[in-house]
């Protein structure tokens, strides 16, 4: 069974983030989408908010599960027995950064392999970051997040529903 992971904060969830799950589960046969938990980051949703988010999201891919683990990327794909990671890349500089942690994780566990896939031209800008800015001044966000959750980030900085 090729099972990969495709790591990230998503924190918020966007829908190029979206977009990169479902390409991405259908080179495997299960994948895992694993919610960092970095207590040093200060984020906007709880880890459990964001896994809950994911999983209605994604619902609809029977070969997706999502998890959550805090650590290093390497020991959590052992823990689930996951041979690839997942990665996208946005632009260029993405990649240099991108590549010293693949060539490191494969230093730690040669079984482990890291796929790159190339955003969509649509989403080449969008980050989470991004979302969050938008969001906290009340722009709209509708181009960069899923309906059902806009609300529930403009919430989180106290400010209506961009109309």
């Amino acid at each position: 069974m090729r099972r990969a992971i495709y790591p990230g904060s998503f924190d918020p969830v966007t829908n190029g983030h979206l977009d990169m799950i479902g390409r991405s589960a259908k080179l495997v046969d299960e994948l895992v989408v694993g919610v960092l938990n970095n207590s040093a980051k200060n984020a906007l949703f709880s880890v459990d908010e964001r896994v809950s988010m994911l999983e209605e999201m994604t619902s609809h891919l029977e070969n997706v599960k999502i998890g959550s683990f805090r650590g290093l990327l390497v020991d959590y794909a052992k823990s689930i027995s996951a041979t690839i990671i997942i990665r996208g890349l946005r632009a260029v500089t993405d990649f240099e950064y991108e590549l010293q942690i693949a060539q490191t994780n494969h230093e730690v566990d040669t079984d482990i392999e890291t796929i790159f896939l190339t955003t969509r031209l649509e989403y080449a800008y969008l980050s989470s970051t991004i979302v969050k800015e938008f969001a906290s001044y009340g722009g709209d966000i509708s181009h960069f997040v899923p309906e059902q959750l806009a609300g529930r980030i403009y919430a989180k900085y106290g400010v209506k529903k961009y109309e």
